[in-house]
């Protein structure tokens, strides 16, 4: 399948002629979620949710469906009745000929004075895993992490530390909206051979527009 970073967190994912968009918010390009023939959400913050977004997505294809945890199918589902889906940690499911299983529960801890949300990752075709806001481990060994690089919830050795656990054979970077050119630099080069060490994991990071094969 083709993977295409849509800005921050939002990827595209393209087989056979069908189109799986994940976590197009606000940070995302503008057409992140057009032309999609289902949508993925894995939380309710607007980096990850924006439903101006969604609403072209929907609006646009009268068939496409989106996927997402009880706290963000009870906030859309009733402007598009029938086509928005409750998911949990455990579901398995079909999204526009794409296999998807969810995997996790809840957010990262931002602050212990901030309630932690609803928060599921996506394994898709049992190859590609998108954690949301979460360093979640998928139960099952995957072949292409998409790597939250940056956010307000993490620090770089559990970035790293999260890598090495998960084993993926490649990763590739989202949530680095938020990143200037600087620190974007100093993250691949510690995510590079020149720094402490992945694992078996090579690591690269998309430009927003950029595809890749996977």
């Amino acid at each position: 399948m083709e993977l295409t970073k849509k800005g921050h967190a939002c990827v595209r994912l393209t087989k056979g002629g069908r189109t799986l968009v994940i976590d197009p918010g606000a940070f995302s390009e503008e057409d992140a979620a057009a032309g999609a023939d289902a949508v993925l959400i894995t939380h309710e913050h607007p980096d990850h949710l924006d439903e101006g977004r969604l609403r072209v997505a929907l609006d646009g294809r009268p068939g496409t469906e989106v996927w997402a945890p009880r706290s963000v199918a009870e906030r859309v589902s009733a402007a598009f009745p029938g086509r928005v889906h409750t998911v949990g940690h455990g579901d398995t499911f079909e999204a526009a000929g794409f296999a998807v299983e969810a995997h996790g529960e809840l957010h990262a801890v931002i602050h212990p004075d901030l309630p932690r949300i609803a928060n599921v990752g996506f394994l898709v075709d049992g190859a590609l895993f998108h954690p949301g806001d979460a360093l979640t481990v998928p139960e099952r060994p995957v072949r292409v992490l998409m790597l939250p690089l940056h956010a307000p919830w993490s620090k770089f050795s559990e970035v790293l530390d999260y890598v090495r656990e998960v084993g993926a054979e490649r990763a590739y970077a989202v949530h680095d909206g938020l990143l200037a050119d600087a620190g974007l630099a100093v993250y691949g080069r510690n995510l590079s051979p020149d720094g402490p060490g992945t694992g078996p994991t090579a690591y690269a990071r998309l430009a927003p527009g950029e595809s890749t094969t996977v």
